[in-house]
């Protein structure tokens, strides 16, 4: 999350004329993140998020906030969007497609240990299968097409032994049969500032915003990437055993599933190099902006090229 349009109380009062939530008592700009602009927003009725969507087309955004509700409904601690006096969630400010979600209590964790990791694991089971009685499908907008098309505009910007890297793993992940394996509603980009947790419990999953129809291990692949490696590289089987437990404990693998993991993991660490690639040498401009260095996700690629760790134990 980052500030690319800065805004004024009176742009916020503006917004707030058309909620049911008070008035502006505090607001502050959100500078973690890379992809939208977001404030936290404080009325005399409650504590939310400002979400303006700065790549997002307003055609594109119902189904994440649409997915959102659907999935509170259900159980799910995931961010809430507000509705509009109108019904709706989706409005507009500063030029941009906006939306207001509930604040949720909690913090996102660092160095999470294998108690927090069991309960994201149950927690995302929970929301496979919540997502499975959405009725919308939206493919993933970070998929292999996207990736193929930013490593032609990337193709000046890389040395030689990235370009190889990167031009290997698309032929492999082009030639990968992914078909068997079961699909559904994901997230797509829980890593570990995405997930607010009180005590050992996880209060909320936020950022919504690549969420998708696809295959399910790949959560789990993007997950295992942030949360069971430390900075140096350092696999932590410990913190896998208890998110890999915990969740087949609600949703079993299929065995197509065990047998892709360690192409999985390969696909979750490209799209991450790719997009960090993309937003090193593209960044958009902002007030208050947040780039993250593509050289981790580079790193882990090669690492399970070379070695991947096992889905099962």
């Amino acid at each position: 999350m980052s500030v690319y349009t800065r805004l004024t109380s009176e742009d916020i009062d503006r917004l707030l004329s058309d909620y049911a939530i008070g008035e502006l008592e505090y607001f502050e700009g959100i500078s973690e993140g890379i992809t939208n602009t977001n404030y936290f927003v404080d009325t005399t009725l409650g504590r939310w998020v400002l979400t303006l969507f700065e790549a997002l087309e307003p055609g594109e955004l119902p189904f994440y906030l649409n997915l959102m509700d659907h999935l509170a409904g259900l159980g799910v601690p995931g961010a809430h969007p507000v509705a509009r006096r109108d019904g709706g969630f989706l409005s507009h400010l500063a030029g941009r497609p906006a939306a207001l979600v509930y604040r949720l209590r909690g913090r996102s964790l660092v160095s999470p240990d294998p108690a927090h990791c069991a309960a994201l694991g149950a927690t995302v089971a929970e929301l496979h299968r919540a997502g499975e009685s959405f009725p919308d499908r939206q493919a993933n907008s970070r998929g292999l097409g996207w990736i193929e098309a930013t490593r032609d505009t990337l193709a000046g910007h890389l040395s030689a032994g990235d370009k190889a890297l990167l031009d290997d793993e698309i032929a492999f992940q082009q030639a990968f049969d992914y078909a068997p394996l079961p699909c559904g509603v994901i997230h797509a980009d829980l890593f570990r500032d995405n997930v607010l947790f009180e005590d050992r419990h996880v209060s909320g999953l936020i950022d919504f915003y690549y969420a998708c129809y696809d295959h399910w291990l790949f959560d789990l692949a993007v997950i295992c990437n942030d949360w069971c490696y430390r900075p140096n590289g350092t696999h932590l089987p410990e913190q896998w055993r208890a998110i890999v437990d915990a969740y087949r404990r609600r949703r079993p693998f299929a065995p197509a599933e065990n047998d892709a993991w360690p192409a999985m993991l390969r696909a979750a660490a490209l799209r991450f190099w790719v997009s960090r690639l993309a937003d090193w040498h593209f960044p958009q401009s902002g007030h208050d902006t947040h780039q993250k260095d593509p050289q981790p996700f580079a790193e882990l690629l090669i690492a399970h090229r070379d070695a991947p760790p096992r889905l099962l134990n």
